[in-house]
């Protein structure tokens, strides 16, 4: 991922896939608290780059909202 945030930078799409498939990998291993905080800064940046409608921004916020409950 830090490759991809050194060359594409931050708020680049495939940056903000990277952000969001660590943030799951981080949940399947058992540290929630690290997913919910990755999914946090990458959910409110896919907002502000891709909008609050789209696919991807829904499902960060729907992962959140669920993570939250289980930290």
């Amino acid at each position: 991922m830090e490759t991809r945030k050194r060359v594409l930078g931050d708020e680049h799409p495939s940056t903000l896939t990277s952000m969001a498939n660590l943030a799951y990998t981080f949940k399947n291993q058992g540290d929630v608290d690290r997913a919910v905080s990755l999914m946090q800064d990458c959910y409110k940046r896919q907002v502000e780059v891709l909008g609050p409608r789209h696919p991807d921004a829904i499902s960060s916020r729907e992962a959140l909202s669920a993570w939250r409950l289980e930290a």
